[in-house]
């Protein structure tokens, strides 16, 4: 398979479109007034929790400011909410390039918007298992998946979309956007790339140091009822 090269971007984004998937929603109540009042048009796409939270900070009047994903992609979560943002649509929306007729074509096909910004953070696994009596399956319970596959999409194409996984940053964000007319500029989203990854391999990384230190005994204890089965 043939690599897709890219050979013209912009250097200044226009953010319009923004997916917001946060387990820390520290900061929300700061970022989300700040967005819009840079961007009264701006179209903000949520799940779950960070959906309610983002509701609550806008007192009810959604308008067409808040949209759910489960809307959006017109697929409802998975029981348990496994299955929240791994939609065609959602990536599609996060990996297009703007100057790419195919991608485009693609976006109109299936009436998907281009996302300009990923705003996430992870499910807490390394305070989960710093904590007594945690089991192996509240660890793995906390295993984020949605996740890190989003923040990976956003930072892989930070050519044109900004990555967004630590809520101190949410100041200097809203300040560049303030400054450049709602638009993030290459520098940044570049380096928002960078911290994504370092992020994720961190995250990753105590997810495996966690599962190479714990004895089979306490995981099969925690799930085999049944020596015969």
């Amino acid at each position: 398979m043939a690599l897709n090269i890219v050979e013209k971007i912009d250097k200044k984004v226009k953010i319009n479109h923004i997916l917001i998937s946060v387990s820390d929603k520290t900061g929300l109540d700061h970022l989300i007034p700040g967005l819009i009042a840079i961007n009264p048009g701006i179209r903000i796409y949520s799940t779950g929790g960070t959906y309610t939270r983002i509701k609550e900070i806008l007192k009810g009047d959604v308008n067409k400011t808040l949209i759910q994903v489960s809307e959006y992609t017109g697929q409802p979560e998975m029981q348990g909410g496994l299955v929240k943002t791994l939609d065609f649509k959602i990536y599609l929306g996060l990996l297009s390039e703007t100057y790419n007729e195919a991608h485009t074509n693609d976006l109109k096909r299936t009436n998907a918007v281009a996302i300009d910004m990923v705003v996430c953070n992870l499910y807490p696994f390394t305070e989960t298992i710093a904590k007594s009596g945690v089991t192996p399956e509240h660890a793995r319970g906390n295993i984020d998946i949605g996740g890190p596959c989003m923040v990976r999409a956003a930072a892989k194409n930070f050519l044109r979309v900004a990555s967004v996984t630590d809520p101190d940053d949410y100041e200097q964000i809203l300040g560049e956007l303030q400054s450049e007319d709602g638009y993030l500029t290459l520098r940044t989203r570049q380096k928002l790339a960078a911290k994504a990854f370092t992020h994720t391999a961190r995250y990753d990384k105590a997810i495996s140091d966690y599962f190479n230190s714990i004895a089979f005994e306490k995981i099969e204890s925690c799930y085999v009822s049944s020596p015969d089965k």
